[in-house]
This record gives structure tokens, sequence and C-alpha cells, in this order.
């Protein structure tokens, strides 16, 4: 849930930095993409990390330090500070990615990690939902700096929590000729990063800019923009767990993947056409689209993981979670520079291409994944006749 606050919720805060710093639109987006950038550039060594100690230290000392950055950014009264706060934070906070999915890939077989990697991921939708109403009703009553340091306060409950009630999971061997190559050195897992790299940059022009859009463009206040996230944060939830259930009962991931790709350029790009209809039309579009475009994460960090396999599951998810990351950076300054010199219309029209380019790139992984099922299947019928 920190992650989702981190990345899905503080973006209702947007307006809020803007005024409070007299920022840009363009500025604006590099607020988030330091955070963003710090994730990272960090993703791979504690991903490695988790591999080496375990997900408990990882997961509790890294969101404590998370915690510390969050408060360097609240007390912070130039921009340049903000931005290194917020840097720090993002480092720290790429902790829970790589420990919390590889302790999954230990304690579940492969016809439920679907579903529980995507009820995990619904965390970050769902921490984004509440921390999108929370933050931007603590900031307008009260101050931007006491937003940032309730956040602090909950990241470290966080980290107690994971310190004291996580438990690693049993040791496991891999399956015999189960041989992939280093993560780093996996073609697969640089393709797979890279096609979900182009569907988080439609999903972060929509995350980080709709209360933006919804307040400038179309005049409603920053609380009622903020409920919008919040509705695309719950739709979100529901989609990953819906979309988790079919890709365990298919035992596929990629194929809904580009599923989800495909839906989420049509809806966006059918919501910049309609940018200027009634808002009875345009909010409900919005947050299918926002839904559709944050259905596949579960998806590919299922898919990274079992790649890999479990011994180099961390690495794995935080590979592919530092490409999906970069281009994450690049969107948010790309998009709100996009909207400085044309439009919120034509931005979201223009970024709603990069998921039919994912859609594209993801396509040969569909045949490796119906070659490792096949392969799967014969080292099963192999056992089964080892032991008649």
């Amino acid at each position: 849930m920190v992650t989702g606050a981190l990345r899905q919720g503080m973006p209702s805060l947007a307006p809020v930095f803007r005024d409070e710093f007299s920022l840009s639109v363009g500025q604006v987006g590099f607020v988030f993409a330091s955070l963003a950038l710090g994730m990272t550039v960090a993703l791979i060594p504690w991903g490695a990390l988790a591999d080496r100690t375990g997900e408990r230290p990882v997961l509790g000392g890294g969101l404590a330090l998370t915690a510390a950055g969050l408060v360097l950014a609240a007390v912070s009264e130039s921009f340049a500070l903000l931005l290194f706060g917020l840097f720090l934070t993002g480092v720290f906070g790429a902790s829970a990615t790589g420990a919390s999915g590889r302790a999954i890939m230990g304690w579940f077989s492969r016809k439920e990690r679907g579903l529980v990697l995507g009820i995990r991921q619904t965390a970050i939708p769902i921490g984004g939902a509440i921390a999108a109403l929370a933050l931007a009703a603590l900031a307008l009553a009260t101050s931007l700096e006491a937003a940032l340091l309730a956040l602090a306060a909950f990241t470290l409950f966080a980290a107690l929590t994971g310190a004291i009630w996580m438990r690693d999971p049993p040791p496991s061997e891999p399956p015999p000729g189960f041989k992939p190559p280093p993560p780093t050195r996996d073609a697969r897992l640089w393709r797979l990063g890279l096609g979900s790299g182009l569907l988080v940059m439609a999903q972060a022009a929509v995350i980080g800019f709709v209360v933006l859009f919804l307040h400038d463009d179309r005049g409603m206040s920053v609380a009622s923009a903020a409920l919008v996230l919040a509705g695309i944060q719950v739709a979100s939830a529901v989609a990953r767990i819906l979309v988790g259930l079919r890709s365990d009962r298919d035992e596929r991931r990629i194929v809904l993947m580009r599923q989800s790709a495909l839906a989420g350029a049509s809806l966006l790009a059918l919501s910049a056409v309609l940018a200027d209809a009634p808002l009875a039309l345009l909010l409900p579009l919005l947050i299918l689209a926002g839904a559709a475009m944050s259905s596949w994460n579960g998806l590919a960090f299922t898919a990274a993981a079992e790649i890999a396999g479990r011994r180099r599951a961390g690495t794995a998810m935080s590979l592919q979670n530092t490409l999906v990351s970069t281009l994450g950076v690049i969107a948010t300054p790309l998009f709100g520079g996009l909207v400085e010199i044309t439009s919120f219309q034509l931005a979201y029209l223009v970024i709603s291409v990069a998921p039919v380019i994912g859609w594209w790139v993801l396509r040969p992984l569909e045949g490796e994944e119906d070659d490792r099922a096949d392969a799967r299947e014969e080292r099963l019928a192999a056992s089964y006749a080892v032991r008649s």
C-alpha cells in the first residue's frame, strides 16, 4: 500500500505542489519523476539483496528509510530539496517491490500466483485511492507539510508491520531441466520490461495528471477531482483481481497483458476525443481507461518471476520493474511538457499510442510462454513415468 500511496496517491497533491512552489505543469511532472527515478535506480539492487538475505529485512529496513525520505521532502523549503527528498523516498521505497513479490513466489503455486499477485497488486491502487482522498483533504485543511508527514508516519507503521509479521517461505529446488540465464542476461525479461514500460507510460499520464486535467480544464475542485482518481484506483483493484483469476485459469499471462494494452489504449484515446464532453460521459470513460491501463501489473510481475524461477525472482521482478519505472520517469515530464505546448486533449491522444506499441513488443512472448508450458508438461509427464 505504501508504493500505491507514493506513486498513485501523491498525484492528488499536484495542484498543491504547483501552488506551494509556484511550478509549471512541466515542473509538476518532475516532482513525480524524481520519485520514480529514485525507485528506478534502486530496484535491481534491492531485488538482488532480497534474493541473498530474504524478504523480511529488506522490507522492514527499506520502508523505515522511506519514511525518513518523506520527512525530508515534507520540510523542504526549496524545489531542489523537495526533488532530492522525493528521490531518496523512491530509492528506499523500491525495497518493497522485489521483496513482497518474491515472498509470494515462494508461498504459492503456479495456479495461484496470478490471483495472489493480483491481490498483492491491488494494494497499490487501494493505497493510491486512500492516499488520494486523505492527502488532498489533509493538505487543503492544513498544509502540504502535514500531508507528507502523515504519509511518512503511515510508511513507518508499514515498516514495523513487515519486520514483525513477514515470514520467509521454505526453501525449494528448481524443477529438473529448468536452467534460465541470469535475469540481466535474459532477453525475454528485457522484452517484458520494455513492453510493460510502454503500457505504464499511458498509465502514468492518467494517474499522474487526471486531477490536474479535471481541475484546470474542466473546472472541478481538487477534492472532487481526487474522488475521480480514487475511483480509478478502486476500479483498478477489481480489474487486477479479475485478470489474475483469469490468468490462473488459463495459465497464461502475456495474452491478457496484450488484451489489456489494446483495451486501455482504445479507452484512453476515446477519452481524449471526448475531453470536452459532459462530465457524466467523460468521467466513467476516464475511470475505465485508468482501470484497463492498470490491470496488467500483477501479470507482468508473475510472468517475470516465472521466466526467471523462484531463486532469482527478486532480481527478475526488479529488473522488469526497473524498465517499467524508467519509461514512467520519462512519461511524466514528457506528458507535462506536451500539455504545455499543446493541450491535455492532444497529449492524452498521443500517449495512447504507447500501449499499442507495447502490445506489438510483447507479441513474441506469447509463443515463448506456450513453449514453456509445453516443456513444463513434459517434465511432469516424465516425473510421473519415473514414479510409476
